[in-house]
């Protein structure tokens, strides 16, 4: 099962939420957990995880390169770039890499054939291990923009090492979860990171600002028909305007957290909550719970 998590805006604790499911469940050693944090600008799930990581590798993007011996300043290239990262002149074509976003278009499209690729690292991928829990992770380079680049690759190591558990024959003794840390927000990242889940957990919080985002939020999931349940996390500050909104709108609230001096200290040590009490764990566990009768409501429905 591939549960994504993620949240309308940042800082309502979505990371929390997702490396504490993730640590609650591979307690239970029937459960295969595959952590994926997909939060590549700003990633921060390492902290709390401590992955041993045992493997890096380079994420490029290729980038066109003109052969001027070739090329007859035609223009096609330029004309068929959408991002606009490629200008043709009278004697000169200039390429932007910052814009280029690596889809070939100009290199299969060129008539004189004077147009190469060459590869321009953007971030870096990491596999390791923490304890039990598979753990995949990206980090965008700064000053890059292409944070769906590496989402896919991350996704797509994924689904690799998934197929390379099958073709072994390894057993799977009861249930394979793939848990996805989704960057704050609605956008490109967002939409790449919860493509393809099977269930979607939107972090908020009780405030003016927490319900807006999480109505852009949910918007985003409908459009992509993904099931979605809401986490309340510091359920016990702002106002009830967001419990209001999901129960009008048949929203089950799957987990309200409390704001909790002993868990913000425990966050700022980089220790999971669920390390704190046992009841915690208790907590999380319910939570996936939750998620597995909403899911099958889901599904039966359809």
């Amino acid at each position: 099962m591939i549960i994504s998590v993620a949240s309308g805006k940042g800082g309502t604790g979505k990371t929390t939420i997702a490396v504490n499911l993730a640590l609650a469940l591979a307690g239970d050693q029937e459960n295969i957990i595959h952590f994926l944090d997909c939060d590549v600008e700003e990633p921060n799930a390492h902290l709390f995880l401590k992955p041993l990581i045992k493997k890096r590798e380079s994420i490029e993007i290729p980038i066109p390169k003109i052969d001027g011996q070739k090329c007859n300043y035609c223009g096609r290239c330029a004309q068929i770039c959408v991002y606009n990262a490629i200008a043709v002149t009278k004697h000169k074509v200039l390429v932007f890499p910052g814009l280029c976003h690596g889809c070939g278009a100009c290199t299969l499209f060129c008539p004189p054939k004077a147009i190469k690729e060459e590869g321009r690292e953007i971030g870096i991928l990491e596999e390791g291990k923490s304890g039990s829990i598979s753990f995949i992770g990206g980090r965008l380079n700064v000053g890059e923009a292409m944070a769906p680049t590496i989402i896919r690759k991350i996704k797509k190591k994924s689904i690799e090492k998934h197929k390379s558990r099958k073709n072994e024959d390894v057993k799977i003794r009861n249930q394979e979860i793939i848990l996805i840390d989704a960057p704050p927000g609605t956008s490109c990242p967002v939409i790449e990171s919860v493509k393809g889940s099977n269930y979607t957990i939107l972090v908020t919080e009780p405030t003016p600002f927490g319900l807006h985002d999480l109505i852009l939020a949910v918007e985003v999931l409908q459009k992509l028909q993904i099931p979605y349940g809401v986490v309340l996390n510091k359920c016990d500050i702002g106002n009830h305007q967001v419990e209001e909104y999901c129960k009008e709108n048949d929203i089950p609230i799957l987990l309200s957290l409390p704001l909790d001096k002993e868990i913000a200290i425990a966050y700022s040590k980089g220790i999971p909550i669920v390390s704190l009490d046992h009841s915690y764990k208790q907590k999380f566990v319910q939570l996936f719970q939750n998620i597995i009768k909403q899911f099958k409501i889901v599904y039966n429905r359809s």
